[in-house]
């Protein structure tokens, strides 16, 4: 699975930016949808949209570090 293309269907607005292998994998991702959201919040929305992909065991550790574009500037 290509998860900054599955993520870019999910979150389509926002710059995803992908790093990593395996255990090691991290993902950046700035969206107007996390705009007045605390961390925990955002969280939920990216690992929701991924639920099944870590249900299915295609995916088992990921970071996230989660940006509205008011925090990026």
């Amino acid at each position: 699975m290509d998860i900054t293309q599955f993520l870019k269907s999910k979150f389509p607005e926002a710059d995803i930016s992908f790093d990593g292998e395996d255990c090691n994998s991290k993902v950046l991702i700035v969206s107007e949808k996390f705009e007045g959201l605390n961390s925990l919040q955002r969280h939920k929305l990216v690992l929701g949209a991924l639920k099944d992909h870590f249900q299915s065991g295609e995916l088992h550790a990921l970071s996230l570090i989660t940006k509205s574009p008011s925090e990026t500037s």
